[in-house]
């Protein structure tokens, strides 16, 4: 074992015995972020709290051209883990931990390679990233940071992904008149079937986007996650809860995409259109690269001159969205690069490979080292 992964995973198993879940998100300007200041004595360090548990810690050496940025927030441990999550285990081929692929083992390499190098370097730790809620890159963007190049830290492989889906996240309300189900109008005035009817129109809307292509992905992502209503069999439902969500490509209009899914409510097969009582978006993240079509394979292109630049091997698109859509759409060049396998993200017994752990913490060496 070299002394880069040896110190790599020391910081890995000190950054997975903190407990960063969120939800609760009961992450404070201590703990963690501690750690992370008393290991990097030679660089300019800011913390922010931003409230409800979404803290950042900024820390600069030199004048560095590119941002690193990684999450320290984990989802929740499941009652499947066979172990502690959060002691790390770690075996011939893997460490094994609570955030060890997502995505605690970048921090830590990226803590052991500045370590043992002395060139320009700038990381952004932040802990909102499992929430939906980027309390902390919303905030870093606003300021006056100077810089124009970040590479985001999520599992890819060790390879760098230059475009991914956008993401959105909707709840919507039915309304219906309560009444006995015998009752011959039963069909258009419960809530429950009114939100049943807009589900198989939009379902088959989305499967007519299959063709659509950009970057390798294809298609609309799309999944109803909730729905809740009713009272009970013999009694039309009042009222309808559905939540869902889309990841559409980074060509598509987002917005025009919410129009039309709103439209299939009021006016799509056998719909009623007094039925929709609210439409309310939750969450929106953008695609990367952001922009219309043009502007997007632009910036592509970009990310992919950056890799080329840094030596990183260049990989396929991904269907999951990240922090570095939102740097994109500030209009940084924007990549994301890290060790681990999306697979084994928020999964019990999480793990990322020593194998590229090693590598991804090689890489950044060199780079902060001005290797390319």
């Amino acid at each position: 074992m070299t002394p880069l992964l040896q110190s790599t995973l020391t910081h890995l198993q000190a950054l997975v015995s903190f407990d960063t879940r969120n939800p609760p998100r009961a992450i404070t300007t201590g703990g963690i972020f501690d750690y992370i200041r008393q290991q990097l004595p030679d660089f300019s360090i800011d913390v922010v709290d931003y409230g409800a548990g979404a803290v950042s810690l900024f820390a600069v050496r030199g004048q560095p051209r590119q941002l690193f940025n990684v999450h320290l927030d984990t989802v929740p441990s499941s009652p499947a883990w066979s172990q502690d999550p959060h002691t790390l285990t770690v075996t011939d081929d893997r460490a094994i931990g609570l955030g060890a692929c997502d995505i605690k083992g970048a921090a830590a390499a990226l803590i052991a390679a500045a370590q043992s190098t002395q060139g320009p370097a700038a990381f952004l730790f932040s802990s909102d990233e499992e929430a939906n809620d980027p309390r902390c890159i919303a905030g870093f963007l606003a300021s006056d940071h100077g810089f124009s190049e970040a590479i985001i830290a999520e599992p890819t492989n060790g390879e760098a992904v230059l475009a991914h889906r956008g993401i959105s996240a909707v709840r919507m309300a039915f309304t219906g008149t309560a009444g006995h189900a015998s009752a011959e109008n039963a069909l258009s005035l419960s809530a429950l079937h009114n939100a049943m009817r807009w589900g198989t129109t939009t379902l088959d809307y989305v499967q007519s986007q299959h063709h659509l292509r950009f970057g390798g992905l294809t298609g609309l992502r799309f999944n109803i996650g909730k729905v809740e209503g009713g009272i009970k069999a013999n009694m039309i439902a009042p009222s309808a809860e559905v939540r869902f969500g889309f990841r559409p490509l980074p060509s598509q209009d987002m917005d025009a995409l919410h129009a039309r899914l709103r439209e299939f409510a009021v006016s799509g097969a056998g719909a009623n259109p007094q039925a929709l009582a609210e439409y309310e978006e939750t969450f929106r993240g953008p695609s990367l690269p952001s922009g219309d079509v043009a502007r997007a394979e632009e910036r592509r292109l970009a990310a992919r001159d950056l890799a080329d630049e840094l030596g990183l091997p260049i990989g396929n698109a991904v269907d999951f969205w990240t922090e570095a859509s939102l740097f994109s759409a500030a209009g940084l060049t924007a990549l994301v690069y890290g060790p681990g396998d999306i697979a084994q993200a928020h999964t019990a017994d999480e793990f990322v490979t020593l194998e590229q752990l090693h590598g991804y913490a090689e890489r950044v060496q060199r780079i902060l080292g001005g290797q390319p």
